[in-house]
């Protein structure tokens, strides 16, 4: 696997101080799976009463552990506790009947160890596709990960789950609602093979608050779309991508239906984690955001959204500094989303760069370069036809990208 050698321009300056979540133990434990020398499996321990929910790819060739989550997710017993375990290095999709025992055989052996049901034990794997996982790796060091579980271990699970991601990436957030305090906190790992298509990445989610089920899983199923749905790096959608959400409820405090301030909680959240994954998209130097305004539809809205930010030639323009915007009019035309060609009007910032068919008069090249030569841009347009508006998220395309994936297997 190609080294990475240098951690992305656009991370933040250093992983946030994130409190304990009370409920939630993590451990994480070296087992040589692909990495050697680092932390390459994460373990989540939720005490009982803890409630959980997900959304999950929808890639016809997800992993088993995928298939495994989506089944065990709809269950409703929070009597005993639960647990979330995770493998870096490799993906354990495409591996047939031998995906499956390998996923059995590692939810078996840390149900065990925990005494709790195999129902509530979700498994996550990231890496390679098409390569068997060799199970017995991860089973040799479950008893030693719940040996030395810790309460103050976000830091060191996000760095567990790394693949090609240059930094870890974790956020949280003080939610105080009419009750009292609550805390979120997550962790992401993310770089490469992100495209939305439900979630796009591996994200773990808790939060002290009580939760229903049911609630808690339309707050990440509404919230996703407009977060972790809405965001692309390369266009590619993993096999392995998941969302997972754990309500430990040890604050005493219960969110309903349509709670406002812990619904934006949740939202900043989820938003800072995306905006993570992007700016550590492999070979990135640009972080990307594309507003598309006035649309017939909200349908229209992101179909628009999602072709400016798949676009390869938008991306290395971007990448090159090029203020070439008719590569945006070409993604539009392309979506086969309803646009007309002289209400369309595209901005680089503030800056007015066409409308009405043609070049926008107030515009020049020199303005479009010097702009372009921020590592923040912002490309909005108005498609002048409806009240429909989508804000999506990516970054540009570098030769590092080709770089890092020609070399990804060896």
């Amino acid at each position: 696997m190609a080294k990475i050698e240098k951690v992305s321009p656009l991370a933040p300056a250093n992983f946030p101080y994130i409190p304990m979540i009370e409920g939630v133990n993590f451990s994480t434990a070296s087992a040589g799976i692909k990495y050697q020398g680092r932390s390459d499996v994460m373990l989540a321990i939720l005490d009982p009463g803890t409630e959980i929910a997900g959304v999950f790819t929808s890639s016809s060739t997800r992993s088993f552990a995928v298939i495994d989550c989506e089944k065990k997710i709809h269950l409703n017993d929070s009597s005993t506790g639960a647990a979330i375990v995770v493998n870096a290095g490799n993906a354990n999709a495409f591996t047939g009947a031998k995906g499956k025992i390998s996923v059995e055989a590692i939810t078996s052996t840390v149900s065990e160890v925990l005494n709790i049901p195999k129902s509530r034990v979700f498994s996550s794997s990231t890496g390679v596709i098409g390569e068997e996982l060799p199970h017995n790796l991860i089973i040799d060091v479950v008893n030693r990960m719940v040996a030395d579980k810790t309460e103050h271990g976000f830091h060191e699970a996000a760095k567990s789950i790394m693949t090609t991601d240059t930094y870890p990436k974790g956020s949280v957030r003080k939610v105080t609602t009419n009750k009292g305090e609550i805390t979120i906190a997550g962790i992401a790992k993310g770089s490469g093979m992100i495209a939305p298509n439900m979630a796009t990445m591996l994200v773990y989610l808790f939060t002290d608050a009580s939760v229903k089920k049911e609630v808690l899983q339309s707050y990440i199923s509404e919230i996703n779309e407009k977060t972790f749905n809405s965001i692309s790096v390369d266009g590619d959608t993993s096999t392995s991508d998941t969302v997972l959400m754990a309500a430990t409820g040890k604050s005493g405090i219960n969110i309903e239906k349509n709670d406002k301030s812990f619904s934006q909680g949740l939202t900043y959240l989820m938003t800072d984690l995306a905006h993570q994954v992007v700016k550590d998209g492999e070979g990135a130097t640009k972080f990307v955001e594309i507003n598309i305004l006035n649309a017939k539809s909200n349908f229209d809205a992101r179909s628009h959204a999602k072709s400016i930010a798949n676009s390869s030639l938008v991306k290395t323009a971007i990448a090159g500094e090029d203020p070439n915007w008719g590569r945006i009019i070409m993604a539009i035309g392309k979506s086969d989303a309803l646009a007309e060609r002289d209400k369309i009007k595209i901005f680089f910032g503030d800056i007015l760069v066409a409308e009405n068919g043609s070049v926008a008069p107030c515009y020049s090249e020199e303005l479009g370069a010097e702009y372009m030569k921020n590592t923040t841009i912002k490309i909005s347009v108005d498609l002048g036809l409806g009240v429909a508006n989508t804000t999506f998220w990516t970054c540009d395309l570098t030769n590092d990208y080709i770089s890092i994936n020609s070399d990804y297997r060896s």
